[in-house]
């Protein structure tokens, strides 16, 4: 068996740019799936707003994301190191900042492109539905990829 397949993560961090949608929508989900076993955080590059049409569409499927606080990679570090196994990046500017700290870390770094369902325009359902599209990505590629005792997909690349 390769060194993929045996590594068990103990530990992920998943970063977008401002830690308000996209990574603590996965922050919430990975918790509700894996809390138990796995320890969970989220940062962004920079600090936005709480979203709350990201807490909505979690709420919608049972988790709650509305206590949920935006913090800087920087904060994390400062508050609690950033000791991790995983970290994903789910835009292209924390990739890049996610990558900067593998200089410094012993973190396998995944990049996981997407959409930022906060620029989308339309009634209030549409916009809802982007943030709904967005929350049922991440829970598929999480639940996938964050089952221990399963590899990564071969095909868990950028087209998943």
């Amino acid at each position: 068996m390769d060194e993929a397949r045996q590594k068990r993560i103990h530990s992920v961090l998943f970063v977008c740019a401002m830690n308000s949608v996209r990574s603590p929508m996965a922050e919430a989900i990975a918790r509700h799936y894996f809390g138990k076993s796995l320890y969970v955080q989220s940062a962004g590059v920079r600090k936005g707003e709480p979203s709350g049409f990201a807490a909505s569409s979690l709420a919608e499927i049972g988790i709650d994301g509305s206590k949920h606080k935006p913090r800087t990679l920087e904060e994390l570090e400062e508050w609690e190191g950033l000791n991790f196994d995983l970290i994903v990046s789910l835009s292209p500017e924390a990739h890049h900042a996610a990558l900067e700290l593998t200089r410094t870390l012993a973190a396998d770094v995944e990049y996981w492109p997407t959409p930022d369902p906060a620029i989308t325009q339309g009634s209030r359902e549409q916009v809802l539905d982007a943030y709904r599209n967005v929350r049922d990505g991440l829970m598929y590629r999480i639940r996938l990829r964050l089952r221990q005792g399963s590899p990564k997909s071969p095909d868990d690349g950028e087209g998943a």
